[in-house]
């Protein structure tokens, strides 16, 4: 006895209907994502290199410190010098809105699953789906919904990069001492000033790790998504892969790796000068 279970044919229906039913809802959205990308991108395109660059590096100095401030001016002249500034900031945009996107859909929904058993069952097998799917397949639907271009990439991408913010965030919560918490209670503290005054400054440190994953993966899901002719390293990555041109994919790939490490850095270093991370540190050391 064989039998195929038709659920490629049932996903393609699905998207069809969308598009046909939903379209002028998609067009909004697409509008949106795409207004997004047009406001961050002249901001980091338009000043000179070395003021954007310096920029960069003050954020990295105020984070971390002077070495990362160097180190992060060095990678900058790297990609500077390979002919790749434009692209990456194209990339540094499309990664920024996406990752405030994905952000502030992810942490409400973390901090709702942690406060509630149910909501955690529904979440988590969804969420499993959205980080076991292969990245390739997130674009197909985005390409049928929103054509090609920016605005695919930035809807795959925050799709992709949403399940470690969720993660995280629940993780975060949940962790937190029960006993903090009944002592909130005891002194009479709402709900929401428990969670605003003693659960999310406690679960900061996990919660900014989440963060610093959600970057990591939509950086790493903006490059795929020069497939769809998304702005950025990917198009010049799909680029040399069409050509086998080694020069050029090395040149891009290269320039993705420091953006990837200045963005890991930056992100990690501000999770670590949170003052409850500063305390177990401190503890750690005693």
């Amino acid at each position: 006895m064989t039998y195929r279970i038709p659920l490629g044919d049932w996903a393609d229906s699905f998207v069809g209907w969308l598009t046909s039913a939903l379209g002028a809802v998609f067009d909004l959205l697409g509008a949106v994502l795409r207004g997004s990308y047009d406001l961050v991108f002249p901001v980091l395109a338009t000043p000179p290199f070395l003021v954007v660059a310096l920029v960069l590096a003050a954020a990295a100095f105020a984070a971390k410190g002077w070495r990362l401030a160097v180190g992060s001016l060095l990678g900058f002249a790297v990609i500077r010098g390979v002919d790749q500034w434009d692209n990456a900031m194209a990339s540094l945009a499309l990664v920024l809105v996406a990752s405030v996107i994905a952000l502030a859909v992810g942490i409400p929904v973390g901090i709702w699953a942690a406060r509630n058993v149910r909501v955690s069952a529904a979440v988590r097998p969804v969420l499993d789906f959205m980080q076991t799917m292969p990245a390739f397949v997130y674009l197909i639907p985005a390409v049928v919904l929103f054509r090609v271009g920016v605005v695919p990439g930035l809807v795959a991408t925050i799709i992709f990069a949403l399940a470690p913010g969720v993660r995280f965030t629940e993780l975060g919560i949940r962790q937190v001492d029960g006993e903090v918490v009944e002592a909130g209670h005891a002194f009479g503290a709402t709900p929401g000033r428990i969670l605003r005054q003693v659960q999310l400054p406690l679960a900061l440190p996990t919660i900014m790790a989440g963060v610093n994953q959600v970057i990591m993966l939509a950086l790493s899901m903006v490059v795929i998504s020069g497939m769809v002719g998304a702005a950025g390293l990917g198009q010049d990555v799909v680029q040399a892969l069409q050509r086998v041109d080694i020069g050029l994919g090395f040149e891009a790939g290269l320039s993705v790796v420091v953006l990837a490490m200045y963005l890991d850095r930056v992100t990690a270093a501000l999770g670590d000068r949170s003052p409850v991370a500063r305390a177990l540190k401190v503890r750690a050391a005693a």
